[in-house]
């Protein structure tokens, strides 16, 4: 007998209050081996039946198994050809398995890798909206903002998409994964895209391997990325002309910018002015463009509550910042390093470190 059909007739054997534990067990044990294509079917519905019933506390006892399960769960699937059924039951696992919204697990970068392949990126942008302070292992969080810079990217979102490629550039490393290198790549792109330009070097606080091999190891091209990248170029030289021109017409606007006629002049200012990036008119009977200040005045209530909860939002995250500055100045690592560090320098160059008072 075969592992998949000993596993469906263990499966069957077992009473309908079986433990979590005792299921993984079984799900371990009797798939470490090849799958066939014919063995697939009945193996992925017991898989999805036990993440579609599994109990949370169960799961976590016995974390490494069940990460284990939900991998070959993913790459089954993957090797058929059919992520999108995965999806949905990746993101329960997600759920049911982590401590809290604000925890990346192992399976995060599963879920957002199935979502790319089956191009829901509307599913696996709802997971990246949370804040996360809690990572199991570094690996996890270079796919982690990997992934969901890319499916940030499929939904246009650029601004999201560059702040997760950031975070995958800037990282802690002892030396350049390829991870990061296709992430360097993504993150030029998308700063052409977003804001018609980027830094030739990175951040002092990226990682000396970072800064030292990035930009040499990047040489292939990110075709799609470019094709967008050349459109948002004309859309910043549009925006330029607006800091310049109360009314230009489309003809000057389309020998400016260099495109081709003023029909294509006209499709670009007119998509602009239907995502906001612009204020515009344009006067179809003499062909002019009229540049229009902005009609937000900040004043309404509802661009008050919008202000008042960004704020909160963000109050939350730095409190948690600050709870961790407080702690890490207690580490007796922490405190080590940095007295070997002052001693090279200047004592002046160094804050005194902080403090705990109690009021």
């Amino acid at each position: 007998m075969n592992s998949v059909e000993g596993l469906v007739t263990q499966i069957q054997g077992l009473s309908s209050t079986a433990s979590d534990v005792l299921m993984l067990q079984n799900f371990e044990a009797c798939t470490a081996g090849p799958i066939t294509k014919e063995q697939a079917s009945s193996y992925l519905l017991i898989i999805a039946r036990f993440l579609s019933s599994c109990v949370s506390e169960q799961i976590r006892l016995a974390s490494h198994k069940f990460i284990f399960v939900c991998k070959r769960f993913k790459n089954q699937l993957v090797l058929l050809g059919e992520p999108l059924p995965g999806v949905a039951l990746m993101l329960t696992a997600i759920r049911k398995f982590r401590s809290s919204t604000e925890h990346l697990t192992a399976l995060h970068p599963e879920f957002l890798l199935l979502c790319l392949l089956a191009k829901s990126y509307k599913t696996g942008h709802s997971i990246l909206e949370e804040d996360i302070f809690e990572v199991d292992q570094p690996n996890d969080l270079f796919l982690y903002c990997y992934y969901g810079g890319m499916i940030c990217i499929g939904q246009k979102h650029f601004q999201k998409a560059l702040e997760l490629l950031h975070n995958v550039v800037t990282a802690p490393m002892f030396a350049v994964n390829a991870i990061a290198v296709e992430a360097y790549k993504k993150y030029i792109l998308v700063s052409l895209i977003l804001h018609g330009q980027f830094s030739t070097s990175l951040p002092k606080y990226s990682s000396s391997a970072a800064q030292r091999n990035l930009r040499s190891l990047c040489q292939d091209n990110n075709l799609g990325l470019v094709k967008q990248v050349v459109s948002s170029l004309y859309k910043q030289n549009i925006k330029r002309l607006t800091q310049t021109y109360l009314t230009l017409s489309l003809q000057d606007i389309a020998n400016t910018v260099q495109l081709s006629s003023v029909r294509e002049a006209e499709m670009h200012v007119l998509q602009m002015i239907q995502d906001g990036e612009i204020y515009a008119a344009i006067n179809q009977k003499d062909g002019m463009v009229r540049f229009l200040e902005d009609p937000e005045q900040y004043k309404t209530i509802e661009m008050i509550e919008r202000i008042d909860s960004s704020i909160q939002r963000l109050m939350i995250p730095s409190k948690k910042i600050t709870l961790m500055d407080e702690l890490m100045s207690c580490d007796p690592l922490y405190l080590s390093k940095g007295s070997r560090e002052r001693q090279k320098f200047d004592f002046d160059d160094y804050d005194s470190v902080p403090q705990r008072f109690n009021v």
